[in-house]
């Protein structure tokens, strides 16, 4: 294969890396499927990547091209940065999944196509004259039709299922003949399946059953002459499990509600990409937390900025449209300074835009989109396992500073999933805080004051509503410094405005690290958020081809690193890519006077490795001309 070096051994060719590509109609199961194999293949030990590609409709039109789904997985016996550029191995159930998805396989690719689909009907659909199957146009892959439909009905033929719904198993088949094919395990997805349909038996039956007959197609029929065996990867000693981006970052909410030893409050409203989180809270009442679906944006940040009032650690999540709809209530957050987690998974825009697509276009908007001088501190995850970290790092930023922070995860970090090294709980830092219990008015009065500061961190102090004696007025209007009764001073305002920007700007960040290792790169490929494996990856391409090229990467988009414009300045070039038009560019431009080069991408899809690979290539030859 044209992506892997390996050799036969016992009649199984041995391969360092794999990427499968699982494509269909919406209602064909095409994410179950793939979440199934991600799941064996991480059980297996694999390193891995996905990247799952629905519609935004519930249900699109069946048999056309909006309404392809498909969830590509990249499995190897190495560490890997990406769901992979192009699929080894597609899977096409239907003529549109075929057309949507073949140009992106390469030649000599694994083709592998279910012929019960491609009717005149389907096949006019999607615009093709004639069936691609009988002609010659895919004598450059290797191509197996195989009547998934007809022989998963064959095989559920006895146990009282009904024709359409035996059919509905036909993906459960194709995930059995890929296990065969790549030597997976299967009793992981037996369990799974008879515990999904554990309500119903006979569907669980059936899907087993299905699961089955597409393994033993496999081992009978000549048409696969080969099997494939990727190792297991060697990773860093201790417990690993498969872990989605949003799965993470509920995860490390939790985490941080017990490290601070504070209750927990989402307050949110659902909105794809976002509502997994909100799901896979509700689930944790065991661990303090409380979720609360409000009837629209404005009301959930409310709630979670008044959780936060009372004594919670409160959090909000939505996704670009919605952070414009909480744009108020988090610039009431800078002036209550009071802590409050904001976590917007960024989507396609404007508007609606594409709510199923990933984009990473909300960084001014969370910087700047509120009225006023409202500052606050961006944070952004760069794969889905980190989000877990990105969370307790949020969180000790607004404990400690008292403030709302925004964390910019986006829809491929979200969906897509990754091995997550379990951590050991009682190494995670420690976010406690201490809530005023006495009156704290330095002119000795007895009363307590509101905006009395921390001279280090310039944080106020945080009082529990109904702590005798430290009864306190707060409230959108500007206060004055210290005692927090309303003030229209002129001076009190340019001073508290300064304050509150003082604060943000000295929230302590590491140093940016520089990926380089030859030492003699001329050239800087700096990233934030998702486009990290892609970077990566087209780093190493290059470094493969004998060239010095640098990486780095941020993850506090606000306060950046201190040594940022050091690092900025130490390079010939330096490029940035982003999946926007270049907000990150205009900033650093605006900030260091340093003329970085803008890469942009705004398609809806991660940055692919190969392209970006292209790009610094030509730079790097350039800069050396």
């Amino acid at each position: 294969m044209s992506t892997a070096n390996g050799h036969r051994t016992n009649g199984a060719q041995k391969l360092n890396r794999v990427v499968i590509r699982f494509a269909g109609d919406s209602g064909d199961g095409m994410q179950l499927t793939g979440d199934r194999f991600t799941s064996e293949a991480a059980a297996f030990g694999n390193d891995l990547a996905t990247l799952p590609n629905f519609p935004a409709e519930i249900r699109a039109p069946a048999g056309t091209l909006p309404g392809v789904s498909s969830f590509q997985l990249h499995f190897a016996d190495y560490d890997i940065l990406t769901p992979g550029d192009r699929p080894d191995v597609l899977v096409a159930m239907n003529p549109a999944a075929l057309k949507a998805n073949l140009g992106d396989l390469p030649h000599g690719g694994i083709l592998i196509v279910n012929t019960d689909e491609f009717s005149k009907r389907n096949l006019s659909k999607v615009g093709y004259d004639s069936n691609p199957l009988e002609g010659d146009d895919l004598d450059r892959y290797q191509v197996h039709q195989v009547a998934m439909a007809t022989l998963t009905q064959g095989a559920l033929e006895g146990t009282g299922l009904g024709k359409k719904d035996a059919e509905r198993c036909k993906n459960m088949f194709a995930l059995g003949l890929l296990s065969w094919m790549y030597h997976r395990p299967t009793e992981g997805t037996e369990r799974f399946l008879r515990e999904k349909f554990a309500k119903k038996p006979l569907i669980a039956e059936a899907n087993v059953l299905a699961f089955r007959a597409g393994w033993n197609y496999g081992e009978t029929t000549e048409s696969f002459a080969v099997t494939y065996e990727v190792a297991p990867a060697k990773l860093p000693a201790g417990t690993y499990r498969q872990i989605t981006g949003n799965t993470a970052l509920a995860y490390g909410i939790v985490a941080a509600g017990r490290r601070s030893e504070l209750p927990v409050f989402l307050g949110t409203y659902p909105i794809t990409p976002a509502s997994d989180v909100l799901h896979e809270l509700a689930k944790h009442k065991n661990f303090g937390v409380t979720t609360f679906q409000a009837e629209d944006e404005i009301a959930g940040v409310g709630a979670a900025l008044g959780a936060s009032f009372g004594g919670a650690l409160g959090v909000t999540t939505t996704s670009g449209p919605g952070l414009a709809l909480k744009s108020e209530t988090i610039g009431l957050a800078v002036a209550l300074e009071l802590p409050l987690l904001v976590c917007d998974i960024q989507r396609g825009g404007p508007s609606t835009g594409l709510p199923t697509k990933t984009e990473q276009a909300d960084l001014l908007q969370a910087l700047h989109g509120r009225n006023g001088e409202s500052p606050v501190p961006v944070i952004a995850p760069c794969s889905p396992a980190d989000c877990f970290d990105a969370a307790l790092d949020a969180a000790r930023i607004a404990l400690i500073y008292r403030t709302p922070v925004v964390l910019l995860s986006d829809g491929a970090i979200a969906n897509g999933s990754e091995p997550w090294l379990v951590p050991d709980v009682e190494k995670l830092p420690d976010l406690r805080v201490r809530f005023a219990t006495e009156p704290n008015a330095p002119d000795g009065s007895g009363e307590f004051w509101p905006y009395v500061r921390d001279p280090e961190t310039l944080a106020r102090e945080w009082a529990v509503p109904g702590t005798p004696g430290l009864e306190h007025r707060v409230g959108g209007l500007e206060k004055a410094e210290g005692k927090g009764n309303i003030s229209y001073d002129p001076d009190n305002h340019d001073r508290m405005v300064r304050i509150r920007q003082a604060k943000v700007d000295g929230v302590r960040v590491p140093d940016l690290t520089v990926d380089d290792p030859s030492g003699e790169a001329r050239v800087l490929v700096l990233g934030w958020g998702s486009s990290f494996g892609p970077i990566g990856a087209a780093c190493r391409r290059v470094r493969a081809q004998g060239m010095s090229i640098a990486q780095a990467h941020l993850r506090h988009l606000n306060p950046m690193p201190g040594n940022l414009g050091e690092v900025l300045r130490s390079y010939d070039r330096v490029i940035v890519p982003e999946m926007n038009l270049g907000q990150l560019a205009m900033l650093l431009r605006a900030r260091y006077l340093v003329d970085v080069q803008s890469y942009t991408k705004v398609a809806g899809l991660p940055f692919r490795a190969e392209e970006l690979q292209n790009v610094l290539t030509d730079v790097v030859q350039g800069v050396s001309a």
